[in-house]
Formats: C-alpha cells, sequence, structure tokens
C-alpha cells in the first residue's frame, strides 16, 4: 500500500471533505486553491496541519481535497478528519497516534432541531402571568 493514492471521507457539522493524498512535497490544494487562499485564519491551516503534525510526517505527502456544505470551521474539521483518515489507511503504523489524538473519530456534534411550540431547540417562548 506504500507510494500510492489513498482517498478518504471527512464530515463535521455540515462540511464534507472528500481528499486524496500521495506521497509528495507538502502541497495542499483545496478545490483549486491553495490551503492559504482558501482558509486564511491561520487558526483553520494549523487545524487542517493537524494530522501530519501528530504523525511526523510535514512535507511528505501532497493533498488534493474538496469541500462542500457548511462554513469555513466546519469544512476545516472535516478535512482534518479526512486526511487522519487517509493517513491511516497509507500507512497502518500511523493509526495509533491519530486514534490517540481522537483525529480518527467523527465529531458528532451537531446543531439541535427547532422544536414546535418553543421558541428554539431548548428556548421556550416568552410566559406572561396576566
Amino acid at each position: 500500500m506504500v507510494d500510492t493514492i489513498q482517498y478518504a471521507t471527512g464530515k463535521k457539522k455540515c462540511g464534507i471533505a472528500r481528499a486524496w493524498i500521495e506521497p509528495g512535497q507538502g502541497t495542499i490544494q483545496i478545490n483549486s486553491r491553495t490551503l492559504e487562499d482558501y482558509f486564511p485564519r491561520l487558526t483553520h491551516q494549523i487545524q487542517v496541519q493537524t494530522p501530519f503534525e501528530v504523525t511526523k510526517t510535514e512535507g511528505q505527502f501532497n493533498v488534493k481535497a474538496t469541500l462542500s456544505g457548511g462554513g469555513i470551521s466546519g469544512q476545516a474539521g472535516a478535512l482534518r478528519h479526512a486526511i487522519a483518515k487517509a493517513l491511516a489507511l497509507h500507512t497502518s503504523s500511523l493509526r495509533d497516534p491519530l486514534k490517540k489524538q481522537g483525529l480518527l473519530t467523527r465529531d458528532s456534534r451537531v446543531k439541535e432541531r427547532k422544536k414546535y411550540g418553543q421558541k428554539g431547540a431548548r428556548a421556550k417562548f416568552q410566559y406572561s402571568k396576566r
């Protein structure tokens, strides 16, 4: 399985990421744009590169990804999840450090739905005594 392209999908909130990784110089291309162009905020860039830092493989893999749905933070989390899953598929020895950091687990927290008879998911309509 070494020296092959690996594909994985990742999700967070409403964001969906499809990522392909292959051995290379460490370029990250998202929807035909660079990482810095797609995620101008540094925190999102760091979040996306977390799987490489945990496994000490910075600059060893090229990433090509397509992102859809959700917002910026959801997409960054989804891409991190997809890259971690692809790394684990590429080299089985990388699975253990990724699992210990919780990068292979999908974050199941999603927005709670609004209930009928209420103002929101938890908030009730204002009560009036008189």
